[in-house]
């Protein structure tokens, strides 16, 4: 199996031991990867509309036509020939993915449908790709090297925020506790006790096992994801890397809060907030957020185990956990 677009017709588990081994690696080219299915293949994962609309427009009628397969409904599952070269082996740039793949031949390309789907007759969307792989291959590369020299720049713009997330990462390995960065990746993944579950299909379980669990931020719109999981010696998640939202519009800040960065700043204020327990009502007035807003940030941050909501009559009451102690901490709120 190769990259995993996921969606939220189903839910898969990747297990992880007590202390996974952890590792970063730097993509530009899953950040390409993920632009295009957002901008061009349609799968909307909160990529702003100017800039859907800009990569929409630099990428030419064979790379529409090759990233068709990436828009079918009901299935996340893709071929690893989207990612020639993993990012598990270290960073690798956008022109060498683009060389990549025309270096790869149509049969090969061929073999890797068959393995992914595991038959010689491959999903009806891939079907066309399969017909005429080198015009495939050709218009993939194509769409990528179209969507990379739109968002290049934005891209070094970005370097402050990699490195920021290069340094989070490291200073999690070390202090331990990786399940405080573990359970805020992204909107679309959650951790649960003994692992990360993502939706996605078709719905399956992984063991991470001995492997190496490697991070790989994006520069990509809140709700993109994608993932590796069958390499025999890593794993990889490639997620929106924190504070992205403040490139969009307006050059990186010099300073960026990294707790807001990581949970969003309303959940941060939040969880800073709680010094005491406090009623949902309290917490309205104080943060001036609308209950069902309030909720809705509550509720994220109880699945990540930040919080507890008990009842007590009339009036719930939130505390924060020991977990969200040991985080406000790493980040100093």
């Amino acid at each position: 199996m190769g990259a995993q677009v996921p969606r939220t017709s189903g839910w898969s588990e990747l297990r992880l031991s007590s202390t996974p081994k952890l590792n970063i690696s730097i993509s530009p080219s899953l950040t390409a990867l993920a632009m295009l299915i957002d901008a061009v293949a349609g799968r909307r994962r909160g990529l702003p509309e100017l800039w859907r609309r800009a990569i929409g427009s630099r990428v030419g009628p064979l790379g529409h036509e090759a990233v068709r397969p990436l828009a079918a409904p009901g299935c996340s599952l893709g071929p690893d020939s989207l990612v020639p070269h993993s990012p598990i082996g270290g960073d690798v740039s956008v022109p060498a993915q683009v060389a990549a793949l025309h270096d790869l031949s149509p049969d090969a390309f061929l073999a890797d449908l068959e393995r992914t789907y595991r038959t010689d007759a491959p999903p009806v969307q891939w079907r066309a790709a399969a017909e005429r792989p080198a015009r495939w291959l050709h218009g993939y590369a194509s769409a990528l090297a179209d969507v990379w020299n739109t968002v290049e720049p934005l891209w070094k713009r970005a370097r402050p925020l990699l490195d920021r997330e290069v340094e989070r990462v490291g200073v999690t390995t070390v202090r331990g506790g990786p399940e405080l960065l573990l359970g805020a990746l992204g909107e679309r993944i959650v951790h649960v006790e003994g692992g990360l579950r993502f939706p996605g299909s078709p719905a399956g379980t992984y063991e991470l096992g001995e492997r190496t669990l490697v991070l790989t931020p994006m520069l990509a719109g809140r709700d993109a994801l994608v993932l590796g999981l069958d390499d025999p010696g890593a794993v990889w998640i490639a997620y929106p890397v924190p504070g992205a939202d403040s490139l969009w519009r307006k050059p990186v800040a010099p300073a960026v809060d990294e707790l807001s960065a990581l949970v969003g700043p309303v959940r941060a204020d939040l969880l800073c907030a709680l010094d005491q327990p406090m009623t949902m009502s309290m917490l309205a007035t104080d943060m001036k957020i609308a209950p069902s807003g309030l909720t809705y940030h509550c509720d994220r941050l109880r699945a990540g185990r930040l919080i507890t909501r008990e009842r007590r009559g009339r009036e719930v009451w939130i505390a924060r956990t020991n977990r969200a102690d040991e985080l406000l901490e790493l980040f100093r709120c």
